[in-house]
């Protein structure tokens, strides 16, 4: 079958007849082979048997949400193809043409995009159209160099294989972001149709939630892009907070008629050590995800992993504790110059300030670099030692031994009650079994090599 259209429904009576019936008539148009799946999410209000008495193949999900529902029809889709829309007949089921030939010409993922193909009156919330897309979009484009115009359409196409390969997580509305994410990050085809959007048919008001979803989108796209989530601002935290202690730490700063002194320098400082965490977090999240399979390898990330290791994290971890004692070493040696009396605070604290700022930092320091090589260990199963010399003397001993019981049996006296002539069938057991050696069993040098040519083919296939 080549392609399966898959449409998740939860309580969509009004519309969901019609929307089966129009995929339907697009693959007799076109002469595709294809099946519509109605991905049902527990409706009770005959949506189900409207499905089926339109043509369609109804696949309960008992997992709630969006992207539960999607996924369990893709998973129980027969075709090559897969299209997905909503069955609220806001998307066109007749013109998916583009979307398939896009497909044969070796897509991975064909999105439609509202906005260049038309957005009827009334069809898309003010705010959803002037903000909320646009705005998710453009942070999905920053954040993992993606060209996709319009991230959160809901009519698209894909490969089944290809999408089954990236083993998608979530549940809910952002599984739409989800899936052009981790297309991207895996280096798929993806490519963009024009497509419209009319006013959905039904009387009820829509399932999405506005504020909810929205958040649960922006959320997934953070939290999938360490970089941006915590690189880029501990960075940035990191050069102020250094440049603004540097300048300070010698004395106070006027501009016009604003002095920046050491109430600065304590701001300044904590800036540097936020920014020194984010940073940290940042290659934590990347190595965690990297090793669950949520985010591609990264050869850059994984150089730093390599060339950093335990040893050399607690050497450069006990140097900045080594610098933030010295500093208050003399921080006390400036106060017992003044009889452990009182200080001016503003030369007391740029001493303080910096001391403890690379204290600070030298446990996170040491703490990051333990907890990175805990997530390097590695499960490992490892493989039974074989000796190929026993195991060939264990086959030649038990098959000399089943030639001996052979050879006992043949030799065991006759039964008295038997009128035949026992000596000569004994004499013929005892030939018989004389033979069998020869016959039966393996030379013990022909078992040894065959058991070491089967210990190297194990020992290959576990390397």
């Amino acid at each position: 079958m080549e392609l399966s259209v898959v449409m998740p429904c939860l309580n969509e009576a009004e519309t969901v007849e019609t929307c089966v019936r129009k995929a339907l008539g697009f693959f007799a148009e076109h002469g595709v082979d294809g099946e519509v799946i109605i991905a049902d999410n527990g409706s009770t209000d005959g949506s189900r048997q409207l499905a089926r008495d339109a043509g369609a193949r109804v696949v309960p999900v008992s997992a709630k949400g969006y992207g539960n529902a999607l996924m369990g029809g893709i998973r129980a889709a027969r075709g090559t193809y897969v299209v997905m829309g909503d069955a609220d007949d806001s998307y066109d089921f007749t013109a998916l043409m583009p979307f398939l030939e896009q497909l044969r010409d070796g897509a991975d993922l064909v999105m439609g995009n509202r906005f260049k193909g038309g957005i009827a009156p009334g069809a898309m919330p003010p705010l959803h159209r002037y903000l909320g897309n646009p705005v998710l979009s453009f942070v999905g484009r920053l954040f993992f160099g993606s060209k996709i115009g319009d991230f959160h359409c809901g009519l698209r196409a894909f490969r089944r294989d290809s999408i089954l390969r990236l083993e998608l997580q979530t549940g809910g509305m952002e599984f739409a972001s989800e899936m052009v994410v981790r297309s991207t990050l895996a280096g798929y085809d993806i490519r963009e149709v024009p497509t419209t959007l009319s006013p959905d048919g039904r009387s009820r008001p829509p399932h999405l939630s506005t504020w909810r979803d929205g958040w649960r989108h922006l959320r997934f796209l953070c939290l999938y892009s360490p970089r941006w989530l915590f690189l880029i601002p501990g960075l940035l935290m990191m050069a102020i907070g250094l440049i603004a202690g540097v300048a300070l730490a010698t004395g106070p700063i006027h501009v016009g008629d604003v002095a920046f002194d050491v109430d600065t320098l304590v701001g300044a400082s904590a800036a540097v050590v936020i920014g020194f965490q984010a940073v940290i977090f940042a290659l934590l999240t990347k190595v965690y995800a990297m090793e669950e399979g949520f985010l591609p390898h990264d050869k850059r990330v994984q150089r730093v992993i390599d060339s950093w290791s335990l040893e050399r994290g607690l050497v450069v971890g006990g140097l900045l504790a080594l610098a933030g004692l010295v500093g208050l070493v003399a921080s006390l040696a400036h106060w017992q110059g003044h009889s452990f009396g009182e200080l001016d605070p503003r030369d007391a604290l740029r001493i303080v300030v910096p001391s403890a700022t690379a204290l600070i930092m030298s446990f996170q320091m040491i703490f990051a670099s333990l907890f990175v090589s805990i997530l390097a260990i590695r499960r490992r199963s490892h493989p039974p030692v074989i000796d190929v010399v026993d195991e060939a003397t264990d086959v030649v001993e038990a098959a000399a031994d089943k030639v001996r019981s052979e050879a006992l049996d043949a030799e065991a006296p006759a039964d008295p009650r038997d009128d035949t002539d026992t000596d000569g069938d004994a004499a013929g057991a005892a030939e018989d079994a004389a033979e069998t050696p020869e016959a039966e069993t393996v030379p013990a040098e022909a078992v040894s090599a065959e058991a070491g040519a089967s210990a190297e083919g194990a020992a290959d296939k576990t390397a």
